[in-house]
């Protein structure tokens, strides 16, 4: 009997999607390049059925027709080398999907390269890590939708389930599925930046003790700010380390690192001309933190000119509260706007509300206001900008002081709040009827002639400075 479908790479992810796929019944081929990797695979599910394959000729030969191969290698040249070897031992129909973390551009260039040969090409986006990867990740495909309807069934099947719905839906044309699951992955670091600023000034501005910060994330995590993130941030700040009876977080180094795909984020947004602030500061704020040595070294060169950090304030809880939950639906608008560009760029019709619900569970960002982004978009298809829905507005009139407030004492505290400092000024710019951008536009006219408009009369003006 022939496999279902295969599954190249046996790495973290692609040995739990194999095993995610076993479990709900299909026979899969897996192949990878280093054999002894599938043995141990074998050997650890041995009543998973799995089927190991020894050479790319006897992976595909094991595959029922039309065959359905899922590539689960390290990004980049691996990919490219991987269809290279699968190329000669297919056929017309064949379907190959692509589930690691591509630039996008390089999967548009793929789906190109093999529809040429009249192969089937996908493009998938999978987020949720090790665990979503085994129990049911968030899947985001695209490609050709008569080739999705092919596999439809089996991504629902695997995919995590919320409110009665698999976390995977058509995303659209060629490169839009890894599109959207790189701008998931700038609100990620978005929202981890966020969170970890809101937990900073609990700590140095509110005082609060790590039994203290524990209970305060705990109870974030049962109200509005119900999410993954704040959800494991709470069980990490419960962790002590065996060695020191520390918390375990106190005794991490603070330098974090990153793959790459909040920074495309970033790139993407000044491509296209979007403000994706909130989502770029936390890239920048993770390459600071890397300059641990030089951080250390100006730190004692500017202690003496740093406030004291502590202060009692007893609402500082649901301050930071308001403050990060104003902030993160901020960072998710500018995620959605950057989406909004990139459909009408490369001619996607992307579905705002379909991709907010597919994020709803398996995925790393998935949150409980994401149905209210939904809603947003189910009650306006037209939606311009989530800031412009009504249940954003209601909350933003009231939670904006909040912010505002929480980004005032970090400045006079002199603790650092690179997220919520952008946060307020994308909000503090959006709600702007008039910006100096008119200074701006008469000094380059000035310097280098490149003309202005006017507020009174249509055309385009240049003044004798």
């Amino acid at each position: 009997m022939l496999s279902q479908i295969g599954v190249i790479g046996m790495a973290v992810m692609g040995k739990n999607l194999a095993l995610n796929l076993a479990d709900h019944g299909l026979k899969v081929s897996i192949y990878n390049r280093t054999t002894s990797v599938s043995q141990e695979v074998i050997e650890e599910n041995p009543e998973m059925g799995l089927i190991m394959t020894t050479s790319i000729e006897e992976f595909v030969n094991s595959l029922s027709i039309p065959r359905k191969i899922l590539i689960m290698v390290q990004a980049g040249k691996p990919v490219d080398k991987v269809i290279e070897s699968l190329i000669p031992h297919l056929q017309q129909g064949d379907i190959v999907m692509d589930g690691g973390n591509s630039y996008y551009k390089d999967t548009i260039r793929r789906y190109h390269q093999l529809k040429l040969l009249k192969i089937n090409f996908m493009g998938i986006g999978i987020s949720g890590g090790e665990e979503g990867a085994r129990f049911g990740p968030a899947i985001m495909p695209s490609g050709d939708k008569e080739t999705y309807l092919e596999v439809e069934q089996i991504l629902n099947a695997i995919a995590a389930k919320a409110y009665g719905e698999p976390c995977s839906f058509y995303i659209g044309q060629d490169g839009s599925g890894h599109y959207v699951k790189m701008v998931h992955n700038g609100i990620e670091y978005g929202d981890m930046e966020l969170i970890a600023e809101a937990y900073n000034l609990l700590k140095q501005v509110g005082g609060k003790n790590q039994v203290e910060l524990q209970g305060i994330f705990e109870e974030y995590n049962k109200g509005e700010l119900d999410s993954y993130l704040i959800e494991i941030t709470a069980q990490i700040l419960k962790k002590i380390d065996e060695e020191t009876g520390l918390p375990l977080v106190d005794v991490i180094l603070d330098v974090a690192r990153q793959k790459g795909t909040g920074k495309w984020t970033a790139q993407e947004s000044l491509d296209l001309n979007v403000d994706t602030s909130v989502l770029t500061s936390a890239v920048f704020a993770r390459f600071i933190s890397e300059i641990k040595e030089l951080r250390i070294r100006a730190s004692a060169l500017y202690e003496d000119v740093k406030p004291e950090s502590s202060v009692s304030d007893k609402d500082i809880v649901e301050l930071v509260r308001r403050a990060l939950y104003t902030s993160k639906l901020i960072a998710y608008a500018q995620g959605f706007a950057l989406l909004d560009a990139a459909a009408k760029e490369n001619q996607w019709n992307l579905d705002f509300g379909a991709i907010a619900k597919g994020w709803r569970g398996g995925c790393i960002i998935r949150a409980a206001f994401l149905n209210k982004i939904a809603q947003a978009y189910q009650d306006n298809i037209d939606l311009e900008h989530l800031l412009l829905a009504p249940e954003f507005t209601a909350i933003l009139k009231s939670y904006q002081a909040d912010l505002r407030k929480v980004v005032i004492l970090a400045i006079e505290k002199g603790v650092p709040v690179s997220a919520f400092a952008n946060a307020l000024s994308y909000f503090d710019a959006f709600t702007s009827r008039r910006l100096p951008a008119n200074l701006i536009q008469a000094q380059r006219d000035f310097f280098g002639a490149h003309t202005f408009e006017r507020v009174d009369k249509e055309g385009v003006f240049h003044e004798q400075w």
